[in-house]
């Protein structure tokens, strides 16, 4: 019997049938990565391979108590909070990742699948900037999704632009998130890069090719598998290139099990 148990991660979030978004393709990514994966569902989808057709929330307090329950039994090395349906569950869950401070918690608030990306409002984008971002240490999010959490903070007709990008990401970061990881950005040439930001600017910068798709579940693969690495003990810059890498090779034996997208392979390795 082993007595040294696989590193445990916690992740909180929406549950998909399709097992290409959420908590089942977060479950998915950590054990092919070694980590055993625990769970507290803040909502349930109803989708297919194509499109999200609605999310029933879940009470607060009995996602709360999915976690409190786990968490009094064994230890976490990490903590993914994904997408989630309202501001009381966002409260909850600040309150509770509080009460560990030493675990890397990686913040991935959007999801593509549903409509505005899960964050429908600006009290839920004003409340992960408040209450959750500075217990962040990697927080993930692409250009245009750090332009709408901007929203709440920048004055009106502020332009976009590398400027504004980075006085976005210290905005972030001077309020306590360790990393700001920007993904997706595109250059003039096609190509598409990940960045990530401390308090003094750009510390690692990873490109990739673009590859056609369609997918279900790319973003969510990618921060899956960066929460995965640093369960594992990797540092923030080295778990950039190596979730990159893992990514690009899922997406390339993605498979499509239905009418609709495409659904990365977490296992292609195996």
């Amino acid at each position: 019997m082993q007595n040294q148990p696989l590193p445990l991660i916690l992740t909180f979030g929406v549950s998909d049938p399709v097992g290409a978004l959420g908590v089942q393709a977060d479950l998915a990514v950590f054990a092919a990565h070694g980590c055993h994966g625990l769970s507290a569902i803040g909502g349930i989808l109803v989708a297919d391979s194509a499109k999200v057709e609605n999310l029933h929330e879940v009470d607060s307090d009995w996602m709360a108590d999915q976690s409190r329950v786990l968490l009094e039994d064994m230890p976490v090395a990490a903590f993914k909070v994904g997408a989630v349906a309202n501001v009381l569950q966002l409260a909850a869950i600040a309150e509770i990742v509080s009460d560990y401070p030493d675990a890397p918690l990686i913040l991935d608030p959007f999801l593509t699948g549903l409509p505005d990306s899960g964050l429908a409002d600006e009290e839920m984008l004003s409340a992960i900037r408040a209450i959750l971002a500075p217990q962040t240490t990697v927080l993930m999010l692409s250009q245009s999704e750090l332009g709408r959490m901007a929203e709440t903070w920048r004055e009106v007709g502020e332009n976009d632009g590398e400027g504004t990008l980075l006085e976005d990401v210290a905005e972030l970061t001077n309020a306590g998130c360790q990393y700001v990881l920007v993904t997706g950005t595109r250059d003039e040439c096609g190509g598409c890069s990940n960045t990530l930001f401390d308090a003094d600017g750009i510390v690692a910068q990873v490109e990739w090719k673009h590859l056609p798709g369609p997918f279900l579940g790319a973003g969510n693969t990618y921060s899956a598998a960066f929460t995965a690495l640093m369960a594992c003990g990797m540092e923030a810059p080295q778990a950039l290139f190596a979730a990159q890498e893992y990514t690009t090779g899922a997406l390339e034996h993605a498979q499509r099990f239905g009418m609709g997208k495409f659904i990365p392979n977490k296992f292609y390795r195996g």
